[in-house]
């Protein structure tokens, strides 16, 4: 998974020199990552959830590395703007998959009791790519710019070398897949092959507590997309700082963060099942989105360092929740319904999410007054979809079932 969402974030550490040689906009930059990253993730989830739910998911997982990693280097090779769209929807479409497949294989690789620690490695893959993104890209680039890299590769620009050495990295790193084997699916009530009609009757025979799960998780995510989205323009425009100036420890704060944030959710998901408490799996995702509330008013915090610590309390307890989430479909969910509700959590959060709340500000934002109100408007929305998120686990711990095989209410 690290070598994953490091070609998948790695574009966006480089793409200054593909819109120097292919002479391309701002405008269509934007439109190559927004694609790139909506697509797969509103089309493609679902389906490759139910596959995870129906077929061998080391051979699936297999598979989407080859994607991805073909992606990786369609990037490199492209020629123009489409095969370019192309290659990162490749990767998109590769790592979102494979995510899919990894927390599935580890719910089945561990007791439920355990499986709060076991997401959180794969968790911690995650945001070890997305860091190692900036880090291993940059490092490849500045060696491919000096020339200082193999000569094979001197011949191309440094952006297109970078991602020919990231395609050839993840061809080698994915090789440990071949010796992995599939390993039983445990808590399956009715069997994988089962018609879809009688899937679909099952997840619709549960959704008093899917549906809060989802309002709450797609909430987060909304308050956590806002934020990263807005956070460089509030701290230009109400703090005075340039990016040289607030880079460096905004893009730590996201790294820390995700680490701390797992840590937490995946030990209180083991600690909240061991408890007699209705739901208790789901009490670490109920805190973190009370302790989100207050720390939304990061924009209209007195001095940077207070903005800091609030902006790093906000984006932990969404890291929080969303561990705690993936552990709730593997331990309260039946195997053959976990890929689908899981792909389904990462269509409707990408598309709600990423799609809605960005948006959702600027329209709070003109309401206010105009754009000299930006930072209250993120607070509103922030701390308005927080409130929700709050209500919707807390239903969702009433309506929990004690276990994946307990007839839904």
């Amino acid at each position: 998974m690290a070598i994953g969402f490091t070609a998948m974030q790695s574009f966006g550490v480089v793409q200054e020199g593909a819109k120097i040689e292919l002479k391309l906009s701002d405008q269509v930059l934007g439109m190559i990552q927004g694609l790139g990253a909506a697509v797969p993730l509103v089309i493609f989830s679902i389906p490759v959830g139910i596959l995870v739910d129906r077929y061998n998911r080391v051979r699936l997982m297999t598979l989407l590395g080859v994607v991805w990693t073909i992606g990786t280097l369609l990037t490199a090779l492209a020629p123009d703007i489409g095969v370019l769209i192309a290659g990162r929807m490749l990767t998109g479409i590769g790592t979102t998959g494979a995510l899919t497949c990894a927390l599935s294989l580890c719910a089945d690789l561990c007791a439920p009791e355990q499986r709060g620690r076991a997401l959180l490695i794969v968790n911690l893959g995650k945001s070890a790519g997305l860091a190692a993104a900036f880090v291993l890209a940059g490092w490849l680039f500045g060696l491919f710019a000096s020339h200082g890299g193999p000569a094979l590769l001197d011949a191309w620009a440094p952006w297109r070398s970078t991602h020919i050495a990231l395609a050839a990295f993840s061809a080698v790193l994915l090789t440990p897949l071949l010796l992995m084997r599939e390993p039983q699916r445990h808590e399956v009530e009715s069997s994988t092959t089962a018609p879809f009609r009688v899937v679909a009757r099952e997840l619709w025979s549960r959704r008093a507590f899917l549906g809060p799960l989802f309002a709450g998780q797609v909430a987060v995510v909304m308050a956590d997309a806002a934020a990263g989205v807005w956070v460089a323009p509030v701290l230009s425009r109400n703090y005075g700082l340039q990016p040289q100036q607030f880079g460096g420890w905004v893009g730590a704060i996201l790294f820390v963060s995700g680490i701390v944030g797992a840590a937490l959710g995946g030990v209180s998901a083991d600690i909240g099942q061991r408890s007699r408490i209705r739901g208790g799996l789901l009490i670490g995702a109920t805190i973190a989105a009370g302790v989100g509330i207050p720390a939304a008013l990061f924009p209209i915090m007195p001095s940077v360092p207070t903005f800091a610590i609030a902006f790093f309390v906000l984006m932990a307890s969404g890291a929080v929740t969303g561990l705690v989430v993936s552990v709730a479909l593997t331990v309260l969910i039946p195997n053959e319904l976990r890929g689908l509700c899981i792909g389904a959590f990462i269509a409707l959060a990408g598309l709600i999410g990423f799609g809605l709340a960005p948006w959702l500000v600027s329209v709070v934002s003109s309401a206010l007054g105009g754009e000299q109100h930006l930072a209250m408007a993120l607070t509103i929305v922030g701390a308005g979809v927080g409130a929700l998120s709050f209500c919707a686990f807390a239903l969702a711990m009433r309506r929990a079932p004690q276990s994946a095989m307990e007839e839904p209410v």
